[in-house]
């Protein structure tokens, strides 16, 4: 387990993180969800050693920091290199083994062909992300923090990645914590979710909890649900069988139930997260 203890980074006058304690669990995939500018990195570049803090403790299962493999901010490749290239280089860096069984292990763990020979600037930006996730793994990390690792990526490559780590949490008992500002991205993927504002840790638990306690808009598909009469005491927009309606996950079954006695055939009621509004209204100064 990783554990931060009132975990601060001050910068003049300027708290980049503030008093944070979280911990991160072998073989589960953690969010951290937060705009630009939460501290998201911070906390990151502290945990691998790369900054100090100003206060607070960082308690790690070994003390070195070898069982913490990281990506922050961006994949740094070599862009000339094959991406069996940039494996020999980047073991070399850091002392790991660099026999060729070794680096193909690495290159199939994360699914990436062992016969491509040409650069990797040649290569999608999914399979650039999982390069960078294999350099990550170099020295086998009982923990791997990723920082905005879906950015850029389009469906195919972000289901992808996300069955990666899944595999990686579940099969090798890795302990993997995912940042992003998009809340679509960590739903589906992470158990836990601790969530940043300004520095400071404002919510942490299950994914689903926290998503449930917050959502207030819902997408219901009906036949017949522009003649319902329950819908109009609540925001909402009608587009053909379609509608989005803005109420509390408390109130939402009884407007199901009401919907049903009007004989409205109800075929699916999916949450909808417009999360800009998480920040904006339930947690800003």
């Amino acid at each position: 387990m990783i554990k931060t203890v009132a975990l601060s980074k001050t910068y003049g006058k300027v708290k980049a993180l503030d008093k944070v304690s979280l911990e991160i669990e072998g073989g589960k995939i953690h969010g951290l969800l937060g705009p630009n500018g939460a501290g998201k990195s911070t906390l990151f570049k502290m945990i691998c050693g790369l900054i100090s803090p100003t206060s607070g403790e960082i308690l790690l299962p070994q003390k070195e920091r070898k069982c913490v493999g990281a990506i922050i901010e961006n994949v740094g490749l070599y862009m000339h290199l094959s991406a069996f290239e940039n494996l020999y280089v980047f073991s070399k860096i850091q002392n790991a083994p660099t026999q060729q069984s070794a680096l193909e292990h690495l290159l199939e763990l994360v699914d990436l062909p062992l016969d491509r020979k040409d650069p990797v600037r040649n290569f999608s930006l999914g399979m650039k992300q999982r390069l960078g996730l294999a350099i990550a793994m170099i020295n086998q990390p009982e923990f791997l923090l990723l920082d905005e690792p879906f950015s850029g990526l389009d469906p195919s490559g972000t289901q992808k990645l996300k069955n990666l780590l899944s595999e990686l949490a579940k099969q090798k008992n890795i302990g993997i914590l995912v940042s992003s500002h998009l809340i679509e991205e960590l739903n589906l993927i992470s158990e836990q979710l601790f969530v940043l504002q300004k520095g400071k840790l404002i919510e942490q638990g299950r994914t689903d909890s926290i998503i449930r306690k917050h959502a207030t808009h819902y997408l219901i598909i009906a036949q017949n649900i522009q003649n319902s009469k329950s819908i109009l005491g609540y925001q909402h927009q009608i587009e053909g069988q379609k509608v989005e309606i803005e109420i509390s996950a408390e109130k939402l079954p009884k407007l199901l139930q009401s919907l049903l006695e009007e004989g409205i055939q109800i075929q699916s009621c999916k949450q909808l997260m417009p999360w800009d509004t998480f920040f904006t209204t339930e947690y800003d100064d």
